[in-house]
C-alpha cells in the first residue's frame, strides 16, 4: 500500500479505537442511571416507521396488520406497534430536533447562508417551534452544546448569535492531512451526540447541516486483516448507537444549487449497502451520508431553500409508527440483516431503518 493510504489506515484505526471506548458526551444535563436490559429486550428490534404517499403527506390511520417486516427476506411477527401524532406533543414517545451546524466540513461562506436560514427557521411563527429544538455548533475547536431543548425559537437565536463570531475551518490547503483530520474529528462528535442522546427519552431526529466529511476512499487500499475488523467494528458501532439511542440522522447540504449537478453530491450511493464482513469494509461506509440514509433519514442537496429542508425533515415528527419484533439469534458475532418493512396500501412508501447487525 502506497504511503497515502497507509496514513490514511492509521487515522481509520485511531478512530475506531476512540468508538469502541467509552466517550466523554457533551455535558448537557445529568444523566440518570437505566435499568439492565433482559435479554430479549436486547434482542428485541425498535423501528420508526415513515408512510407517506405519492406526494409525500404523511399516511395516517394505519394498523399493525397493514405492515410486514422483512428481516433478510424472512418475514418477520410484530412484537409491538403504536402509531405516533404530533409526536413532539406526546408525553409517552417524545421527538426532539437537534440542529447541528457543521463549520469543520464546510467553507465559512456557505456557513454564513445556512446560519442566516437556520434563524429564519427558528424565528417563523414569531419564533414559536412545534417541535423542541437543541443546537449544536461543529467547529474543528470541538461542539458548543446548547443546555437542553426549547420550542422558544427567539431565545434559540439569540444564543445562536453568539456563535456567529469564531466559527473557522481546519485549513483546506493541508490537502489529505486536512481531510483526515475532518474525517476524525466528524465522527468522534458524532459519536459522542448520540451516545449523549440516547440517555434521553423519545426519538430525536439530528439534522447535520454539512456537505459530508471526506468519504478518503480509493482504488489502492489494501488491508491487513485487523485494519479491516477494526473498521469493521465502527460500522457496527455506529449501527448499533444511532439504532438503540433512536437517533434518526438527516444530511442537508449547505452548497444548495452551487453543488447540483456535481458527482460528489451522488458518490455516497456507492457505499450505502450493509456491510456484511470486514473483507467488505470501506471508508465510504462511515459517509455522513450513508449514515444518514441507513438510519431511516434524508439526504437533502440542490436547493439553496435551508429553510424548508429543515421543516422537510421536522416533518417526520408529525406522524410516524413505532413497531417492533424480535431479531433472530445469529450464527456469528455481528451478523449483517437487512430490513424492508412493507405497507398494504396502494401508492404507500415506508421509510426505516435498512438493517442492523444480529448476535449469537
Amino acid at each position: 500500500m502506497d504511503r497515502f493510504f497507509r496514513l490514511l489506515f492509521v487515522l481509520l484505526l485511531s478512530v475506531s479505537a476512540a468508538l469502541t471506548q467509552e466517550t466523554p458526551a457533551p455535558q448537557l444535563q445529568p444523566r440518570t442511571a437505566e435499568p439492565a436490559k433482559t435479554d430479549s429486550a436486547h434482542r428485541e428490534i425498535s423501528l420508526e416507521v415513515q408512510v407517506t404517499d405519492k406526494s409525500g403527506a404523511p399516511v395516517r390511520g394505519l394498523q399493525q396488520q397493514d405492515f410486514t417486516i422483512l428481516d433478510d427476506k424472512r418475514p418477520e411477527s410484530v412484537v409491538s406497534f403504536h402509531a405516533v401524532d404530533n409526536g413532539g406533543d406526546s408525553t409517552t414517545d417524545p421527538v426532539q430536533v437537534i440542529l447541528v451546524v457543521d463549520a469543520v466540513n464546510a467553507a465559512f461562506n456557505a456557513v454564513t447562508y445556512e446560519r442566516d436560514e437556520l434563524k429564519k427557521f427558528l424565528l417563523q411563527n414569531g419564533g414559536h417551534l412545534p417541535l423542541p429544538v437543541s443546537l449544536v455548533v461543529f467547529t474543528d475547536a470541538g461542539a458548543k452544546v446548547q443546555q437542553g431543548s426549547s420550542r422558544d425559537g427567539n431565545a434559540l437565536a439569540a444564543l445562536y448569535a453568539q456563535y456567529e463570531t469564531g466559527l473557522r475551518t481546519i485549513n483546506r490547503s493541508q490537502g489529505f492531512y486536512g481531510a483526515s483530520d475532518r474525517f476524525a474529528l466528524s465522527l468522534k462528535t458524532l459519536n459522542s451526540l448520540v451516545e449523549y442522546e440516547g440517555k434521553q427519552p423519545g426519538r430525536k431526529l439530528m439534522v447535520w447541516f454539512s456537505p459530508g466529511w471526506p468519504l478518503l476512499s480509493g482504488p489502492r487500499v489494501e488491508l491487513t486483516s485487523k485494519e479491516t475488523q477494526q473498521l469493521f467494528n465502527s460500522i457496527v458501532s455506529f449501527s448499533d448507537s444511532l439504532r438503540q439511542s433512536r437517533v434518526t440522522l438527516y444530511a442537508i447540504d449547505p452548497l444548495g444549487l452551487a453543488d447540483a449537478g456535481g458527482i460528489r453530491i451522488g458518490y455516497y450511493k456507492e457505499f450505502l449497502k450493509g456491510v456484511t464482513s470486514p473483507s467488505r469494509v470501506n471508508a465510504g461506509n462511515l459517509g455522513l451520508q450513508v449514515l444518514a440514509v441507513q438510519s431511516g433519514g434524508l439526504v437533502l442537496n440542490s436547493t439553496n431553500d435551508l429553510t424548508g429542508s429543515i421543516a422537510n425533515c421536522a416533518a417526520d415528527a408529525n406522524s410516524f409508527y413505532v413497531l417492533s419484533f424480535d431479531a433472530a439469534r445469529a450464527d456469528r458475532v455481528n451478523e449483517y440483516h437487512a430490513i424492508v418493512v412493507n405497507v398494504d396500501k396502494p401508492g404507500t412508501t415506508a421509510r426505516t431503518r435498512t438493517g442492523y447487525y444480529a448476535q449469537p
